[in-house]
């Protein structure tokens, strides 16, 4: 019973220090504890054990790269996602979506009438927050929502390993507004579609990096019955 208690504060305390980290430092994060989390998150579950999801770790020139020729490209508008994003809220999940709005340019000192400056700090999505290494995620062409769900459970856990590891990480669906210049800069193939982009590296100890959003009370996500 002590080892199951202890192993449940161990996996609790991970899940509560993973949060979207928007400030890395230069250090390179090590292949050997890259290659240990992703192969860790191969055990991620999928619908008959399917696995449907690839990634692509990008770190060094290819990776500077990118950095450079994103922001131009998302400055010109010159985008094109691989598959559709909808992302229009209403209720409470418009509030939820705004409160983290809040809680992160709050920690950033900018206001809300202050559009420039929001603005210029949504362009790093484009230059990875600095991060030392990104990953991105695809889904096997023709697939559909549960295998996205799947890819999301498999990203979850990498997530988790990487905070286990001492690294940081930040999901972008920004990331994927870009698949026309990724998708030939990494030579992703034709069955394979860009869903999102991942940061990582080693958080600084930044002000944005202490961010943490809301989260909805139990209650009002799960019902019992017995």
């Amino acid at each position: 019973m002590e080892d199951s208690q202890l192993n449940g504060r161990i996996f609790l305390d991970i899940v509560g220090r993973r949060r979207s980290m928007r400030e890395f430092k230069s250090d390179p994060v090590p292949r050997e504890v890259i290659e240990a989390v992703f192969a860790g998150a191969q055990r991620a579950p999928s619908n008959c054990n399917t696995q449907p999801w690839f990634v692509h770790v990008v770190t060094g020139d290819a990776l500077e790269q990118l950095r450079a020729e994103l922001p131009s490209k998302f400055a010109a508008g010159e985008m094109a996602l691989d598959l559709p994003y909808d992302g229009q809220y209403d209720g409470v999940y418009k509030a939820r979506q705004h409160a983290s709005a809040a809680a992160l340019y709050d920690s950033l000192g900018i206001a809300r009438g202050q559009k420039a400056e929001r603005n210029q700090w949504f362009m790093r999505n484009f230059s990875f927050f600095d991060a030392p290494a990104a990953a991105f995620f695809t889904l096997p062409t023709g697939f559909g929502l549960r295998e996205a769900c799947d890819l999301g459970m498999f990203a979850q856990t990498v997530m988790l390993g990487l905070t286990a590891h001492g690294l940081g990480s930040c999901p972008q669906t920004a990331l994927a507004f870009l698949a026309n210049v990724i998708r030939p800069t990494l030579q992703l193939g034709e069955h394979e579609q860009l869903m999102f982009g991942m940061s990582f590296g080693y958080p600084t100890d930044g002000a944005v990096n202490q961010v943490q959003t809301e989260r909805a009370s139990l209650d009002e996500v799960v019902t019992f019955h017995s």
